[in-house]
C-alpha cells in the first residue's frame, strides 16, 4: 500500500506556496505539504508568526521551509513574494491559495468598505496569486496545481454572510474559468470548499451558544477538524490527480447539501 500512496500522493520535488499561512487552515496545509515531501513557503502579512512555524516544520520534516511576507491585496507584494520563493526554492508548482477574511453582518448593515475589504482579499487576492503562479508555471514549462480555498458558502448561503458568500462564489467560478483556460499549460486549478472548521475568523462565533446550536443542526453535528482538510488538499496537489481540474470540492460532511436543499 505504501508504494501506491507514494506514487499518487507524494509531493516530493514540489515547491508549495501557502498563503494565509499564519494560522488555521493555512498552517495546517503547510505542515501537510512538508510531511508529504515538498519544500514549502509559508506566506502571510504577519511575518513574525510564520517564521517560528516555518522553523518548526523544517525541524520536524527535514524539508526546506521558508517564511515570506505577503499581502494579497497588494500586487507588488505578490510579485515580491514569488520572486523570493523562486530564489530560495525554485518555481512554485503547487499553490494553496488560502488567504481570506470575513465581516459577518446583516445585508442591510454591510458597508462599501466591508464589501471592498472582503472582495480585495477573498476574490481579487486569490485571483492575483493564482494568475501570478500560473504565468510563472507556464513560463517555466513545469505546470502545476493551484488549489483555491473557497467555502460551502460559495455553494449556498446563510444569514449575515452576504458579502463573504458572494466573494467565495466568485472564487468557485474563478477556479472553473481558470481551469478551463490553463489546462493547455499543464496547470490544474481546483478549489476546496470547507464547511465549518474552527479558525481565527470564526472561533468566537463557533464557541458561542448560537454557534454551538448551529453546529448541532448540521449533518455531522460538529465542526470539522483541521486535519480533515489535509487529504483533500494533498490529493488535489499531487500528480495522482493529474486529470482533475475545475472542481469545487466540498469538505463539509454534506453540510452544503443541506444548505442548498433548504
Amino acid at each position: 500500500m505504501s508504494n501506491i500512496l507514494n506514487e499518487h500522493f507524494s509531493l516530493t520535488g514540489k515547491v508549495v506556496l501557502i498563503t494565509g499561512a499564519s494560522s488555521g487552515i493555512g498552517e495546517q496545509l503547510a505542515r501537510a505539504a512538508a510531511r508529504a515531501g515538498a519544500d514549502v513557503a509559508l506566506a502571510a502579512r504577519r511575518l513574525d508568526k510564520i517564521e517560528k512555524t516555518a522553523a518548526d516544520i523544517a525541524a520536524e520534516t527535514g524539508q526546506k521551509v521558508i517564511a515570506v511576507k505577503l499581502d494579497v491585496t497588494d500586487g507588488d507584494s505578490v510579485t515580491a513574494c514569488f520572486d523570493t520563493v523562486e530564489a530560495a526554492l525554485g518555481t512554485v508548482t503547487v499553490v494553496g491559495n488560502n488567504a481570506g477574511m470575513a465581516i459577518p453582518k446583516w445585508a442591510l448593515e454591510d458597508t462599501e468598505e466591508d464589501w471592498d475589504r472582503t472582495m480585495n482579499t477573498n476574490l481579487k487576492g486569490v485571483w492575483r496569486v493564482a494568475q501570478t503562479a500560473a504565468k510563472r508555471m507556464a513560463d517555466a514549462g513545469v505546470g502545476g496545481s493551484i488549489i483555491n480555498t473557497a467555502s460551502i458558502l460559495g455553494l449556498g448561503v446563510s444569514p449575515q454572510q452576504t458579502t463573504y458568500a458572494t466573494s467565495k462564489a466568485g472564487v468557485v467560478h474563478l477556479t472553473k474559468a481558470m481551469a478551463l483556460e490553463l489546462g493547455r499549460f499543464g496547470v490544474r486549478v481546483n478549489a476546496i470548499c470547507p464547511g465549518y472548521f474552527v479558525t481565527e475568523i470564526n472561533e468566537e462565533f463557533l464557541s458561542s451558544d448560537n454557534g454551538q446550536k448551529m453546529l448541532r443542526s448540521t449533518p455531522a453535528r460538529r465542526a470539522g477538524k483541521l486535519s480533515e482538510l489535509e487529504a483533500p488538499f494533498l490529493m488535489l496537489a499531487a500528480d495522482g490527480a493529474s486529470f482533475i481540474s475545475g472542481v469545487a470540492l466540498p469538505v463539509d460532511a454534506c453540510h452544503s447539501i443541506k444548505l442548498v436543499g433548504g
